[in-house]
C-alpha cells in the first residue's frame, strides 16, 4: 500500500472543507482534502453567505470573485417575505432588502451565492494556495495515536488505498459525518423535526413574480409550507418542502412521498398558477434539525461544519457558521504546527466554536418555528435576536483571549455595541492608507495586529520585540499617523484612550487591549503573549484593560 505524510488531512471537499483548505494553506499550512463524489458541488444547496463569511474570503483574496459571479446569475438584496402563494397573498415581510440596515458595520455585504458556484472559486483559492485536492476518494477508516492520525484513503473507482499519516485530521463530512460517528461523538439538542426536499425546476415564474424584488419566499398554505428562490432569469428555481398536507392531514417526512408527478404539483401549489409548465431537474432530500456534537475535538481529530452541528436553513446559518469554524481553527493549527504556540490552544477551538453553535443553532430553530412551523410550539424557544447579533455578535471566552477585568462576559455582544471587547470581533471602521479608502478589516487576516492610538509612539516598537521573543509575526500600526483616521472615531470604536492599544488575532477577533498604557508595554505585551499562545506561562497572568 502506497504511503503519504501530511500535516493536515481533511475528510470532505465541499464548502467547509474546502474553506478548512483554503485558511489553512493561507497560514503555509498545506492540507490534503479527500471528499467522496467526483467533483464540487452540481446543485446550489446554500445559498446566502453572510458578511462575516465574505470578510474571511475577503482577507484571502476571493471576495470580488465571488461577488462578480453572484451578481451575475442572482438577485442581491431582495427582500425575504411570507405568501400564501408566489400569484396570491403577502402574509409577512421579514426584511424589506437582504442588507438591511447592516451596511455600517461591515465592508462586506450578505450575498447570495449557491454551492455549486461557490465551491469551484474556493477549490482553486486553496490549490493555489497550496493545498491538495482529491475526489471520488473517501476516508474508510483512521486510528489516532501519540503521532496523529493514520487513515486509510480509498478510490471509488478502483478501490485502491492509500495509507496517510497526518497530525491532524479534520472531519468536515456533513451532518452523517462518518469521521464524528466513529470517534463516538453524540449530537444533542431538537433533533429532527422534518424529512424535508428541495425540488429544483424550471418554470417561467416572471408573471406571477411580477418584477417584485424578492429573494427568499417562505410558502404557507392549505397543500405545503416552505420556502424558494429563483435566479434573476426568473425561469428556474428551487422549493424547499417542510411540509406538506394532504387527506390525511399534515406530512412531515416528505422526502419518502414525493414523486415527480406530486412535486410538479407542490411547485405549482406554491405558485398559484394550477396549470403552470413545470420541470423537474432533481429533488434532493434533507433533514431539518438543530443538533450540535457534544465534543468538537477528540485527540488529534477536529469536527467542523455540519459534522459538528446542523440547523435548519431559516436565517441561513448553517454554512456561514461551518466556514468560521474552518478559520478560527487552521490559525490556531498553523502556530501549533509552526511550534509558536503551545498544543493547548487547539482546546480553545472546541471552547470558543461550541457555543457559537448552540446559539445559532437555536436561533435558526427559534426562526424555523415562527416562519415556517408555529405547530412546534414556542413554549422553551430562544427569544430571537437580531442577525447580525449571530453573524458578527460573538464573545469568545477561553485562554486565546486576555480577560478583560469585567467579570463573567455574555457569549453574544451586538457588533455596534462590542467596542472591542476582548473576545469580539475587532469593529470596522474606515481608514486611509496611502491615499485609498481601507477598512480596519483589511489590516487582518494572516497575522496576530496591534493597533494604537495616535498619542503613543512607543506601542508599535514594543509589540514588534515582543512578538519577535515568540517567533510570532506580527504587524503593528498606528491609527491617526501610520493610517489615517478621517473620521477620528478610533479610540472611541475600540474603546480605548488615544495612547491605548489593541491586539488583534489572525482571525479578527480582539485578543487584549489596554485602554492606557502600562509602566512596561513590552512586558505586558509578551505577558500577554504567552498567555494568548498557551505557552509555557510566566508568573502572572495576563489581563487587559476593559
Amino acid at each position: 500500500m502506497r504511503e503519504e505524510e501530511i500535516p493536515v488531512l481533511i475528510a470532505g471537499g465541499s464548502l467547509v472543507g474546502l474553506s478548512t483548505a483554503m485558511f489553512l494553506a493561507w497560514h503555509g499550512i498545506p492540507a490534503l482534502v479527500v471528499e467522496r463524489h467526483p467533483g464540487t458541488a452540481i446543485h446550489p444547496r446554500a445559498a446566502m453567505f453572510n458578511q462575516r463569511t465574505l470578510e474571511l474570503y475577503r482577507s484571502v483574496g476571493i471576495e470580488s470573485e465571488i461577488l462578480d459571479r453572484a451578481n451575475a446569475e442572482f438577485l442581491q438584496d431582495g427582500a425575504i417575505v411570507a405568501v400564501e402563494t408566489l400569484a396570491g397573498r403577502e402574509l409577512a415581510s421579514f426584511l424589506p432588502t437582504l442588507n438591511h440596515g447592516v451596511l455600517d458595520v461591515s465592508p462586506c455585504r450578505r450575498v447570495y451565492c449557491t454551492q455549486n458556484v461557490l465551491e469551484p472559486i474556493l477549490r482553486r483559492r486553496a490549490e493555489a494556495l497550496g493545498a491538495r485536492t482529491r475526489f471520488n476518494v473517501e476516508v474508510s477508516t483512521f486510528e489516532t495515536d501519540d503521532d496523529g492520525v493514520r487513515a486509510i484513503v480509498r478510490d471509488r473507482a478502483d478501490g485502491s488505498e492509500l495509507l496517510v499519516r497526518a497530525r491532524y485530521m479534520i472531519g468536515a463530512d456533513g451532518n452523517r459525518s462518518p469521521v464524528r460517528e466513529r470517534l463516538g461523538i453524540p449530537m444533542t439538542g431538537r433533533g429532527s423535526f422534518s424529512n424535508s426536499a428541495t425540488i429544483y425546476f424550471r418554470a417561467d415564474i416572471r408573471q406571477p413574480l411580477r418584477e417584485r424584488p424578492f429573494s427568499v419566499i417562505y410558502v404557507n398554505n392549505s397543500s405545503l409550507t416552505g420556502f424558494m428562490r429563483f435566479d434573476t432569469s426568473g425561469q428556474s428555481g428551487f422549493l424547499a418542502v417542510n411540509a406538506m398536507f394532504g387527506p390525511d392531514g399534515k406530512v412531515n417526512d416528505v422526502a419518502a412521498e414525493v414523486d415527480d408527478a406530486r412535486c410538479v404539483q407542490l411547485v405549482r401549489d406554491a405558485i398559484g398558477v394550477p396549470d403552470l409548465d413545470v420541470e423537474i431537474v432533481i429533488v434532493q432530500p434533507w433533514r431539518a434539525a438543530a443538533d450540535v456534537a457534544e465534543r468538537f475535538r477528540k485527540g488529534p481529530t477536529f469536527l467542523v461544519g455540519d459534522a459538528a452541528h446542523t440547523m435548519p436553513p431559516t436565517g441561513g446559518f448553517g454554512g456561514n457558521t461551518g466556514v468560521q469554524d474552518a478559520n478560527n481553527l487552521a490559525w490556531k493549527l498553523a502556530l501549533v504546527l509552526d511550534g509558536v504556540a503551545g498544543s493547548r490552544l487547539l482546546d480553545t477551538y472546541e471552547m470558543e466554536r461550541q457555543p457559537a453553535a448552540h446559539f445559532a443553532a437555536e436561533q435558526a430553530y427559534t426562526r424555523y418555528v415562527k416562519r415556517t412551523d408555529p405547530s412546534l410550539g414556542d413554549h422553551d424557544l430562544q427569544a430571537q435576536e437580531d442577525d447580525l447579533c449571530i453573524e458578527l455578535g460573538e464573545c469568545y471566552q477561553s485562554p486565546a483571549v486576555c480577560p478583560s477585568g469585567q467579570g463573567q462576559r455574555p457569549g453574544h455582544v451586538h457588533p455596534r455595541e462590542a467596542n472591542a471587547l476582548p473576545g469580539t470581533r475587532a469593529p470596522h471602521l474606515l481608514l486611509v492608507r496611502d491615499g485609498r479608502e481601507i477598512s480596519t478589516l483589511d489590516l487582518l487576516g494572516r497575522n496576530f495586529v496591534l493597533l494604537a492610538g495616535s498619542q503613543d509612539a512607543g506601542w508599535c516598537e514594543a509589540a514588534r520585540d515582543a512578538a519577535a521573543d515568540c517567533h510570532l509575526p506580527l504587524d503593528a500600526w498606528r491609527i491617526g499617523a501610520d493610517l489615517g483616521d478621517p473620521a477620528g472615531r478610533f479610540a472611541e470604536c475600540y474603546g480605548i484612550g488615544m495612547d491605548g492599544a489593541v491586539l488583534i488575532r489572525p482571525d479578527g477577533f480582539v485578543a487584549w487591549r489596554a485602554q492606557s498604557p502600562p509602566e512596561s508595554r513590552r512586558g505586558t505585551l509578551e505577558t500577554a503573549l504567552t498567555h494568548l499562545l498557551c505557552r509555557e506561562s510566566g508568573p502572572h497572568r495576563a489581563t487587559a484593560a476593559a
